[in-house]
């Protein structure tokens, strides 16, 4: 027995349990303001990215570099607004320089927001346009090859080239045959090496007979693009080709070797890369780790990053430049370094 406030006695009871309705109610009362205070916190930090991102493209309108606003732009992350504002933009700009300069931005933003507008720029009247139009589509792997085809004929060599690019980089093996063809008949020795590449790059493993004859070439540009378009398509004698350079003594030459392994997936390529991680030319297995990674072996990011962090300040640099082009962000180097226990 126990005494109430009102002073009558009753029987000792323990309380029933709160219904689940309660527990709800209580809950989303602790919980709302902590959302309240999290959500407009988080709204204003978008607000100022993409203040910053409006003034980085203001400043690109009024003729700012175009690399430093590439990098600012990825650095904000807003990549996407990004795009949807330069794409306003251009509508709005008529200067020749600016709008190649805004195009060359959006081609280098890399996202998936800026293709209907490089689709459209790709049948620009400017050359310049058209070409960076190209390289940004090339950039998205675009499948958008009906406006790419158009361009193998154009009269800008550098447009040439870079379509070719754009259509290997779609990886659809129904372009293939059309990029040998187009070599055959190609002029301009740069622009050829770029279908022949491009022709790798693109899957049809049909084309591989139309390649080979291309590695008796008088020019060496077209022997070693032909070369990489073997490689590309996993073909033996592409690989035979590179294997050649990688045994050469002079380290120029290795690494042309090691340059057509660009593209070709790690399980094909790790039986000539991998052993190359031990070479001494640490430049060298730097970028072999690098290739191995971009072609689909996720471990040789953690051994970048721990080669680095290894590495005496004059082998270092080697390091960082292939991590600076994987674009590794310090969250994900600073995790790796924590599962590896080097780093708190």
């Amino acid at each position: 027995m126990w005494w109430d406030f009102d002073g009558r006695r009753r029987p000792c009871h323990r309380r029933g349990p709160v219904p689940p309705s309660v527990r709800l109610v209580l809950l989303l009362s602790l919980l709302l303001p902590w959302t309240a205070l999290s959500g407009p916190a988080s709204a204003a930090k978008r607000s100022s990215r993409r203040a910053d991102t409006d003034a980085v493209i203001q400043t690109v309108v009024q003729g700012g570099a175009v690399p430093a606003a590439v990098s600012r732009l990825r650095f904000l992350r807003e990549e996407a607004y990004a795009a949807r504002e330069i794409a306003s933009t251009l509508r709005t700009v008529h200067e020749e320089r600016l709008r190649r300069n805004l195009t060359a931005v959006l081609a280098g933003l890399g996202t998936r927001a800026a293709e209907p507008t490089l689709a459209g720029l790709a049948s620009d009247e400017d050359s310049a346009v058209r070409m960076y139009a190209a390289q940004g589509l090339a950039k998205l792997n675009s499948r958008h090859t009906q406006v790419l085809v158009p361009l193998l004929e154009d009269k800008s060599s550098g447009v040439r080239r870079e379509a070719a690019r754009a259509l290997g980089a779609s990886r659809n093996p129904k372009m293939g045959a059309l990029l040998v063809k187009t070599a055959r008949k190609e002029p301009e020795v740069e622009v050829r090496a770029a279908l022949l590449a491009a022709a790798g790059e693109a899957g049809d493993a049909k084309q591989a007979s139309a390649l080979k004859e291309f590695l008796a070439s008088d020019s060496e540009s077209t022997r070693f693009a032909a070369a990489r378009g073997l490689c590309r398509l996993g073909s033996p004698e592409g690989f035979a080709f590179a294997g050649k350079l990688l045994g050469s003594d002079d380290r120029f030459v290795r690494r042309q070797g090691l340059e057509l392994y660009e593209g070709v997936s790690a399980k094909k390529a790790s039986p000539a890369l991998k052993p190359l991680l031990e070479d001494k030319d640490r430049a060298l297995a730097a970028s072999a780790a690098r290739i191995l990674h971009e072609g689909g072996d996720a471990s040789m990011l953690e051994w970048l990053v721990l080669a680095s962090w290894n590495a005496k300040s004059d082998e270092k640099l080697a390091y960082e430049r292939e991590l600076e082009t994987l674009q590794l962000r310090d969250d994900r180097r600073k995790a790796i370094l924590r599962k590896a226990g080097v780093a708190q």
